[in-house]
């Protein structure tokens, strides 16, 4: 199981960097109708959920500032953002940090049980799984906002 989640961890943060790179910036901070939030919260988010889920921030990894949950958490919005935001090139640096980081784990972790199941998840690898699932949700989100930013102009 173990080496399957990295090729997809792997494939999942790959494509999801590569279109994250592939913005053009005037895009990012547009909030088109109907969405409740914008690309650049969408990035934030799944780097955000990512490290809660892999690495237990913001109480087990100090690999993010902890302000990230105040921008990037479920229910938030840029709309209540206040004071310096990290940049998308920043929030994609630290993803591919975060990848580097999550290839690191040991294959063995992947089959511990979680203390509480969460949404359904009872060991590491599932949660592991949900978070890869998590990830291209946000990106099919990224992509639907793109193409209506660009429609809209």
């Amino acid at each position: 199981m173990s080496e399957q989640l990295f090729k997809t961890m792997e494939l999942t943060r790959s494509y999801f960097l590569k279109t994250v790179n592939g913005l053009d910036e005037a895009v990012v901070d547009v909030q088109p109708e109907g969405f409740n939030n914008n690309i650049h919260w969408h990035i934030g988010h799944v780097l955000t959920t990512a490290e809660q889920f892999m690495f237990g921030f913001p109480k087990k990894s100090t690999q993010l500032p902890e302000r990230y949950i105040e921008l990037f958490a479920s229910g938030t919005k840029p709309a209540d953002w206040k004071g310096e935001i990290p940049s998308v090139q920043e929030l994609a640096a630290k993803l591919e940090d975060q990848l580097k980081r999550m290839k690191e784990i040991p294959a063995e972790s992947f089959n511990e049980r979680l203390k509480t199941p969460f949404l359904g998840q009872e060991t590491f690898g599932e949660l592991t799984s949900f978070a890869l699932f998590h990830e291209t949700m946000h990106l099919g989100q990224i992509q639907a906002m793109k193409r209506a930013v660009v429609a809209a102009w």
